[in-house]
């Protein structure tokens, strides 16, 4: 964290993000878990069914739940929350990036006949 600082500039964002596409291609190969930070209310009135499900707030207490060997997909509706919880984890020692777009984004790329590029 003592260098957080320093990796607030335009060329390193890059490292703290994925785009909907890039994750998509890293899920299939099974280098990548998407973790849904969202709380219970929000997954009660739409849900994904695929990740991880760990709220925001739960996370300190259920890092044992999450890989070490693959890349951490967080991911919320849009991106505020996943990137806070990004910050946080990549200080726990993970290897994780933001959903670019967030599960809106996810949901907006997979709609229809697109679902199937995902494999489940």
């Amino acid at each position: 964290m003592a260098n957080f600082p320093e990796n607030i500039v335009p060329k390193e964002m890059k490292n703290f993000r994925i785009s909907v596409d890039e994750f998509i291609e890293a899920y299939n190969k099974g280098e990548a878990e998407l973790v849904d930070i969202r709380v219970p209310m929000e997954t009660k009135v739409w849900q994904v069914n695929f990740g991880l499900k760990v709220p925001a707030n739960e996370l300190p207490t259920r890092l044992d739940e999450l890989p070490k060997d693959k890349l951490i997909v967080v991911a919320c509706p849009h991106s505020d929350r996943s990137n806070m919880a990004r910050v946080y984890l990549a200080e726990q020692g993970f290897n994780v990036k933001y959903l670019v777009g967030g599960l809106l984004g996810l949901m907006e790329r997979l709609k229809g006949g697109m679902a199937k590029d995902i494999n489940l």
